[in-house]
């Protein structure tokens, strides 16, 4: 009977020390789940937020060519993004993601002759022409709703966005950058405030350093202007995708946002 009696307080002791343990390992997961519930919270507010999708839109050109963009925000403040020669609208994204995030109406395009733009006639010639590509769609984002309207152009995007700052008329592109423009015919043409930005040791086709040739270009410009040399080889657009990156974007967002 002792014997019996002590296996029997043995498994009611037991029992009661499983219990315990279940309830101490129910708390600590539901604690951990909450904990984990709550880091996802946070996450979703910063780094782990899932890009919004642009808006595709398309509109007319004054030469008759029709020209497709991808539409990021509503800000009243328009930025038209035009790629470089190796590149196409979508090649924007994250930097359309931040300009977005940081309360400007975006548009960037695909000049005639990339993706579904062209121009008249259907055409798919590029180069000629791409600078009415850029001057219909400050007017779009104009028309859209935009107060101000500033064009951003890499390279060859920035050689047709001073082909566009040359031709617009007074007040119609409040500011440009140009991001290693390729060779400007008439810089001194460019109506607007005026930010040039390059790599020091970015390079043309034949090896020759860029640099000069910007500051030429940057000479002949009128004022109000500014020039930007950043540390680095990258040429354009490539920037983004080097340690300066970080500084090119905030150069881009502060030049825009002043007043």
């Amino acid at each position: 009977m002792r014997r019996q009696s002590g296996i029997t307080s043995f498994v009611l002791l037991g029992s009661a020390w499983l219990f315990r343990f279940s309830i101490a390992l129910g708390l600590a997961m539901n604690t951990w789940s909450i904990a984990c519930r709550a880091g996802d919270s946070r996450d979703a507010g910063t780094s782990q937020i899932k890009p919004t999708e642009p808006t595709i839109v398309s509109f007319p050109t004054s030469d008759g060519g029709l020209i497709y963009a991808d539409a990021y925000g509503t800000g009243d403040k328009g930025v038209v993004l035009v790629h470089g020669g190796r590149f196409n609208k979508a090649s924007w994204a994250k930097q359309a993601q931040a300009l977005a995030k940081a309360g400007f109406r975006v548009l960037a395009i695909d000049l005639r002759g990339y993706g579904k733009s062209r121009g008249p006639g259907g055409s798919s010639r590029r180069g000629e022409g791409s600078h009415l590509d850029i001057l219909s769609a400050v007017r779009y984002l104009r028309q859209a709703g935009a107060k101000t309207v500033s064009v951003v152009g890499a390279s060859f995007g920035g050689w047709a966005a001073a082909g566009a700052a040359a031709e617009a008329e007074p007040g119609e592109i409040d500011r440009l950058i140009l991001l290693a423009a390729s060779s400007i015919e008439h810089p001194e043409r460019m109506k607007c405030r005026k930010l040039f930005i390059v790599s020091r040791n970015d390079t043309i086709g034949n090896g020759r350093p860029r640099l000069p040739i910007i500051r030429k270009l940057y000479d002949r410009a009128p004022e109000p202007k500014e020039l930007v040399i950043l540390e680095g080889s990258a040429h354009a657009q490539y920037i983004f995708e080097t340690d300066q990156g970080e500084r090119l974007m905030r150069e881009m967002i502060d030049f825009l946002s002043e007043p």
